[in-house]
């Protein structure tokens, strides 16, 4: 079988992983017009957490696939080699919240005491938590290097609609994140445009992340703690196509961090960031057919692409199996001469 995987994010790279895993006989290639390090993933700060309470049931088992799956490589002598490793770190609210879905599957949720809630100005209620954190940047270029140990080719080009690849692999994995709208006319897939700062401030030991409840994710202050810098941030401009920095973006969000964290004042800027977040109302992971060709769409995963990247592509794998095993028979069955009795 030939198989195309479109897209070359984490999205793309996981799903092309684990369809060769589990059908190592298939002759694979990844198309997409960028790749590391020029993908959404490579800007992304790397938390493992997803939207607070609107969580399906498939989502939190995409999201439980996941996390074992890093839990397992985090045990490896190369799990920093690869970006991976475990952080604790706060949610913090105005007011008091339900608890999240997703409790259980992150380690020591517990609420913060009325003193630990005191120390983040204009919050009163929050969450402490143990996750992984997994930065795209160092994670890309291992899964590009495993892939191209089993075999898998690479080729970077812009397609302008899944047609151009249909008529030359038996089975399509879509994973082209916010370039649905023009590949697949999907319309619901827009952008979440964010913009991240940066800094060399090591004695910040713990992610924040705020939360204005009459806003979306990711538009209030968060600083996340990397393994070499501090990624400080909370935008999430949807709609907005605009991939250029803005400099009242980058105000907004230094004078967000400081007024937590006040020795956020003096850290050295050492990188900026701007990027479009591929956001629909629902991950589309479902199977489809273009041109008599068994297409698995897996794309928009908006801001939790690494959140739910490993859970969506084994979901995708094990729909690509299905449609090999359905051509493969079929074929089979036309090849079988009809009785003439």
């Amino acid at each position: 079988m030939k198989v195309v995987v479109v897209g070359g994010g984490v999205v793309g790279l996981s799903s092309a992983l684990c369809v060769k895993e589990r059908c190592p006989q298939a002759e694979l290639t990844v198309v997409a017009a960028e790749f590391t390090p020029n993908t959404t993933g490579d800007g992304a700060a790397g938390i493992i957490q997803p939207q607070l309470w609107d969580v399906t049931q498939e989502e939190l088992t995409w999201l439980q696939w996941t996390f074992d799956h890093l839990s397992r490589l985090y045990k490896t002598e190369f799990s920093s080699q690869i970006g991976l490793f475990c952080q604790s770190g706060y949610n913090v609210f105005d007011r008091e919240v339900p608890d999240p879905p997703w409790k259980d599957i992150v380690h020591g949720f517990r609420h913060l005491t009325g003193e630990e809630a005191k120390k983040f100005p204009g919050y009163s209620y929050g969450w402490f938590t143990t996750t992984l954190m997994l930065e795209c940047r160092s994670y890309l270029p291992w899964l590009t290097q495993r892939l191209k140990e089993k075999g898998v080719k690479f080729e970077q080009r812009k397609i302008a609609s899944l047609s151009e690849v249909c008529s030359d692999y038996d089975v399509v994995i879509n994973c082209c994140g916010l370039s649905a709208r023009t590949l697949l006319n999907d319309q619901g897939v827009k952008p979440g445009r964010g913009q991240i700062v940066r800094v060399h401030a090591p004695w910040i030991k713990h992610f924040l992340l705020t939360h204005n409840l009459s806003t979306t994710y990711y538009n209030s202050p968060y600083i996340i703690p990397g393994i070499n810098v501090v990624a400080l941030g909370g935008l999430n401009q949807l709609g907005d196509w605009d991939e250029g920095w803005r400099e009242e973006d980058e105000k907004k969000i230094w004078d967000g961090a400081v007024e937590m964290i006040p020795s956020l004042k003096g850290a050295r800027v050492v990188g900026k960031w701007t990027g479009l977040r591929p956001v629909r109302e629902r991950i589309r992971l479902e199977r489809d057919t273009v041109n008599d060709t068994p297409v698995i769409h897996n794309y928009g995963h908006g801001g939790y692409g690494v959140t739910y990247h490993w859970g969506c592509a084994l979901q995708a794998a094990i729909l690509a199996a299905k449609a090999m095993d359905y051509i493969a028979a079929k074929t089979s069955s036309s090849r079988v001469p009809k009785s003439r009795y």
